[in-house]
């Protein structure tokens, strides 16, 4: 009896029972499959009859920071942010990584791989967390919220981007030009009018882009799609640009305006194109003779003197010119309104 009561310190996962709660620790160990960590600080002591897991939850410290944890090997694989140590190499390329796990998901990238599919749709990625990320579009949850505004967002990455309206914070910089971003992803497209790189083509013609944006833009001159309809009017667009503009036929804004006189108007390139008044600039040449002018319209106008070309069809009769103002002044003749006044 009295040996019962002296085995005092108790396992709350088995029915273990010992009389020292450091044999104990060591026997929760089992349970954890781990050894104790010789270069952690441990001062932990029990003065209580039983051990639950939990009292021993993140009991291995880093030295260098605040992260603990329950597990040896996830400190040593946390070390490794501060040695810079990633011992897992890739055997295709030049990558490497601090964990096993972070290398089997890389090599996906090589098998192509994805074996985390959605159940929703046929949605498939190489690593569980983009899966789970992934089904907050199906269930609509925003984990991540801004503390400034009502935004809220799936992944922290974004909300991080997102503050950066708030603060104004681009540390992503050109290492070309003075352009800077919020984003690493808006630094790698600005890069590419540097580099000249289009990686989105179109699968109808042999248009190519720079940006997913400007081909979804592209690809509505082939479908015909004007998915932006003025509320006023029958007009419709394939861009918002587009729209916004036009409503400024409506509102009587006129945003632009000159620096040099009471000039203003409704789109930025209107007003470039005007600035050249003052200037003198003419950047649009001709290559096939002297001509230059300020607009590039003008100088689609001028190309057209050098070839056959006469787009500008009469829905009327045969007649068909190089020029837009010449149909204007041919249809007045069909309505028998005089040219001159």
């Amino acid at each position: 009896q009295t040996y019962l009561e002296e085995k005092q310190y108790k396992c709350t996962v088995c029915d273990y029972s010992c009389t020292e709660s450091e044999i104990l620790k060591a026997h929760i160990r089992m349970h954890y499959r781990e050894k104790p960590n010789e270069n952690s600080d441990c001062n932990y002591s029990c003065t209580q009859g039983y051990i639950d897991i939990n009292s021993i939850k993140k009991h291995y410290r880093c030295k260098d920071c605040d992260y603990s944890c329950t597990a040896s090997g996830n400190l040593k694989v946390h070390m490794r942010i501060h040695s810079g140590e990633k011992p897992y190499k890739c055997s295709d390329c030049s990558y490497s990584c601090t964990t096993y796990k972070s290398l089997k998901d890389h090599m996906r990238i090589h098998s192509g791989e994805k074996p985390y599919k959605c159940s929703e749709c046929d949605y498939s990625s190489t690593q569980v967390g983009n899966l789970k990320t992934h089904m907050r579009t199906h269930s609509g949850e925003k984990p991540y919220k801004c503390h400034e505004c009502d935004y809220s967002c799936t992944t922290s990455g974004t909300l991080k981007d997102h503050l950066r309206t708030h603060s104004g914070e681009k540390p992503y910089k050109c290492s070309e030009c003075d352009y800077s971003g919020t984003t690493s992803k808006s630094l790698k497209v600005h890069w590419r009018t540097h580099s000249g790189e289009k990686p989105y083509k179109c699968g109808e013609c042999d248009y190519r882009s720079a940006t997913s944006k400007s081909l979804r833009v592209h690809v509505r001159t082939h479908s015909g799609e004007r998915p932006y309809k003025c509320s006023e009017c029958s007009y419709s667009c394939s861009q918002l640009g587009n729209l916004k503009t036009h409503m400024r036929t409506h509102s009587g804004e006129k945003p632009y305006k000159c620096i040099e006189c009471d000039y203003s108007c409704t789109q930025l390139g209107k007003l470039k194109e005007h600035m050249r008044t003052h200037s003198g600039e003419k950047p649009y040449k001709c290559g096939e003779c002297g001509y230059c002018c300020a607009q590039s319209g003008n100088l689609a106008a001028h190309m057209r003197t050098h070839s056959s070309e006469k787009p500008f069809k009469c829905n009327e009769c045969d007649y068909s010119c190089k020029a837009f103002a010449k149909l204007k002044r041919h249809i007045l003749t069909h309505s028998g309104e005089n040219s001159c006044k």
